[in-house]
């Protein structure tokens, strides 16, 4: 049996915010895809959850913690569990709800118990179903409704943070406009990467206007990577505050990496290559 799972970042390729329900919750209709960047989440002997990795100063194993609260959904709060941080905290690309995620899949494997249902699924976060499946997908609704992608082409992305804090409930606050029109009922084959990214660059991601209001160095992280050579689209994900360049080749790719965080030594920055497709359930 195997006692990791691998807790990738997920990334926003577009974000679109199609209403609002009477409980407070934002219909959404986003592009989402995997990366090969992300957390590690193992199995250990001693009871508890312990953090450590480049980015898991100051989060915290107590009850707030989203592997914990999995691992009280599932029951299974005497298993020990060892979290290896390598996404910024609180940064648009799901890395809590991929981290809560991991837990779910791993500890149904160790427990053979079936997974929870979706309201306490979702209960953990509107990522956490999407990060459960982790794979590309058109997520709809909360977070709920999941259908996978037609195949992708191949590209690659740098991700960048800039080390700034966004509060998601200040973003969907400072949203213009909740009621945007959703993309198209049926999503296109993409045949190659640049009808892909065509396709793309007629979406759009809602939050990052109100987002680059709240942390104008958002901007300058947009600017920064649609400055590097070969740099397809330039967009940010989630509600921020990391952004994301799309590359149809890992050496450009790799290559605009080593610049940004030459320009910019006190950013998160990475290149990664994205996540094929599984079974969604």
């Amino acid at each position: 049996m195997t006692a990791c799972e691998h807790a990738p970042a997920k990334v926003n390729l577009s974000l679109h915010v199609t209403g609002r329900r009477k409980d407070g919750y934002h219909l959404l209709d986003s592009v989402v895809v995997f990366t090969d960047a992300g957390d590690r989440l193992d199995r250990v002997a001693q009871a508890g959850l312990r953090i450590s990795g480049p980015e898991g100063g100051g989060l915290s194993a107590g009850p707030d913690n989203l592997v914990t609260r999995a691992a009280q959904v599932m029951d299974a709060q005497d298993i020990g569990l060892h979290l290896h941080k390598g996404l910024p905290v609180a940064s648009g690309i799901g890395g809590g709800s991929a981290d809560a995620a991991a837990a779910l899949r791993l500890l149904a494997r160790i427990t053979e118990r079936p997974l929870p249902p979706m309201a306490d699924i979702l209960a953990l976060g509107a990522d956490v179903p999407v990060c459960l499946a982790g794979s590309p997908c058109r997520m709809r609704g909360i977070g709920e409704g999941l259908t996978p992608l037609p195949p992708l082409p191949p590209f690659w992305l740098v991700l960048v943070n800039p080390r700034v804090h966004v509060s998601t409930p200040q973003v969907f606050r400072a949203l213009a406009c909740a009621n945007g029109s959703p993309m198209a009922d049926t999503l296109p084959a993409w045949p190659d990467t640049a009808s892909l990214i065509t396709w793309l660059r007629a979406q759009r991601n809602d939050l990052e206007a109100p987002a680059r209001a709240l942390a104008p160095v958002i901007s300058q992280v947009l600017r920064v990577l649609d400055a590097q050579h070969d740099c397809a689209l330039a967009r940010m994900s989630g509600s921020g505050a990391t952004c994301f360049g799309m590359f149809a080749t890992e050496a450009a790719a790799q290559a605009a990496a080593t610049r940004v965080q030459s320009l910019h030594p006190e950013w998160w920055v990475t290149a990664t290559g994205i996540r094929p497709a599984t079974q969604v359930s």
